[in-house]
């Protein structure tokens, strides 16, 4: 699976998977006409707000700094909460979402979001910055089979990231979701000077780091979709501007970015309906940094399905594998501290193209009850097994238990428990990489989703 996921033989993976399994009644969703679309009759104001507890041992490890010839005993990020760091147990409210949308005709409508959660989006230079998560135009009915939607958009991509937040199964994002989608973006034109770190990489502090923008670009987007009978075709095309809405760090550098699905529809509507989709994306970005354009690639594919969902036995199953190449970072192992070497508390951007980067989650859900489920997931993230021979190389490993409590179909408690194994293969026993790897904590996350 390390090769590039070639277009013919997503769409042919595509066609084996919409076709091939007409098993029983299922759920996905059209997640173009649910994110990009309003309903006819939508409230002005809504959102949702939710509050999260996550708790680890919080694991130190013991560095040894080779000129104060002793040892620095420091918790790293793994074993701490983001997206401050400063504890391993702890309370915060993870997103809080307020949102005015509606119709300016019967042809143009409108949406308007604002962050205020505590987390990687409104983390922007090591500070708490709400922000305007989403704001679009979608302009329908103007021409055949193109609707058109401006400004702050969803890009098209993985699943995990097209998906509203009332359909989310776990607290925590897979971690190939959480570090090859969600990649931070740093200032294009940085205050601190070019410091080089292990293999090329470069050295960039928190004070650089503007956050992520949640899967969202400024740009413009077409998409639309077509049913015939049961089935139905989706696509979505975006060209926008890479960078930091939230940080005003927006430079002329591209983004491009597509998707296409097809579903066979068994029933129902809205982002619960009966059907199975399957789906192949793609993106690519040259974000600038220092003067000079650099490639991030993104791709995958995946399918989904899900029968009687809130009906007892109801049940879920999901796969979806991608890849990235060029532009990867890999987050800061510590916060800064004394006698660390600058490689362990900065963040280590890697920009040659040779990098690459692999992973996929597969996961199922069974309705015990009709408001009780039980999940388990397993994601697998290999990151820069290009550079294994100089040591950089890390493969996450996660098994996550999880149940859920449905009050209604927007409106959830959440609880998981997640096996966390990191590997640093070719790295002795000694070296920080290794023993970092080797005090990863397991995880435990609960989190109320609530509705207004």
């Amino acid at each position: 699976m390390k090769a590039s996921v070639s277009a013919k033989r997503c769409i042919m993976i595509m066609a084996v998977g919409v076709a091939g399994m007409h098993l029983t009644p299922v759920t996905a969703a059209n997640w173009f006409k649910l994110q990009d679309t309003n309903e006819k009759k939508v409230p002005l104001i809504s959102g949702f707000i939710e509050p999260d507890v996550f708790a680890m041992a919080g694991t130190p490890v013991e560095i040894y700094n080779p000129v104060l010839k002793r040892y620095i005993s420091a918790v790293p990020h793994v074993n701490l909460v983001g997206p401050n760091f400063s504890q391993s147990t702890t309370g915060i409210i993870q997103r809080a979402r307020l949102m005015i949308r509606g119709w300016i005709n019967p042809q143009i409508s409108y949406f308007f979001a604002g962050e205020f959660g505590n987390n990687a989006a409104t983390n922007v230079r090591g500070r708490y910055l709400p922000q305007l998560q989403d704001a679009r135009f979608t302009f329908s009915g103007y021409i055949p089979g193109a609707r058109i939607e401006l400004g702050i958009i969803r890009a098209p991509s993985a699943e995990d990231a097209m998906n509203g937040y009332m359909s989310y199964n776990y607290v925590v994002f897979p971690t190939v979701i959480n570090q090859l989608m969600l990649q931070p973006f740093y200032a294009a034109r940085p205050s601190t000077l070019y410091v080089t770190g292990p293999s090329g990489s470069v050295l960039i502090p928190s004070t650089e780091a503007l956050g992520v923008n949640a899967f969202r670009y400024p740009g413009i987007q077409l998409f639309d979709w077509k049913n015939w009978g049961h089935w139905q075709i989706a696509y979505a095309a975006m060209v926008g501007m890479y960078g930091s809405v939230a940080a005003g760090n927006l430079s002329n550098s591209p983004l491009y970015a597509a998707r296409l699905q097809g579903s066979y529809i068994f029933g129902g509507h809205g982002p619960f309906r009966s059907d199975v989709t399957a789906w192949i994306w793609y993106q690519n970005a040259q974000p600038d940094y220092l003067g000079h354009a650099y490639t991030m690639q993104r791709e995958g594919v995946g399918f989904q399905y899900l029968q009687g969902y809130m009906h007892p036995w109801g049940r879920r199953l999901k796969f979806e594998y991608m890849r990235g190449n060029g532009w990867i970072s890999a987050p800061a192992a510590f916060s800064q501290a004394p006698g660390l070497q600058p490689a362990l508390y900065n963040n280590q951007l890697y920009t040659n193209i040779n990098n690459s980067a692999y992973g996929y989650y597969v996961e199922g859900g069974l309705f015990l009850t009709k408001r009780i489920e039980a999940d388990v997931r397993y994601d697998y993230y290999n990151r820069l097994p290009n550079l294994q021979a100089v040591g950089q190389e890390r493969i996450f490993k996660t098994l996550a238990l999880a149940l859920q409590y449905h009050f209604t179909p927007v409106t959830k408690l959440m609880a998981g428990y997640y096996f966390r194994t990191v590997q640093a293969p070719g790295l002795a026993p000694n070296t920080p990489g290794a023993a970092v790897s080797a005090a990863t904590d397991n995880e435990f996350a609960m989190q109320a989703m609530i509705s207004f």
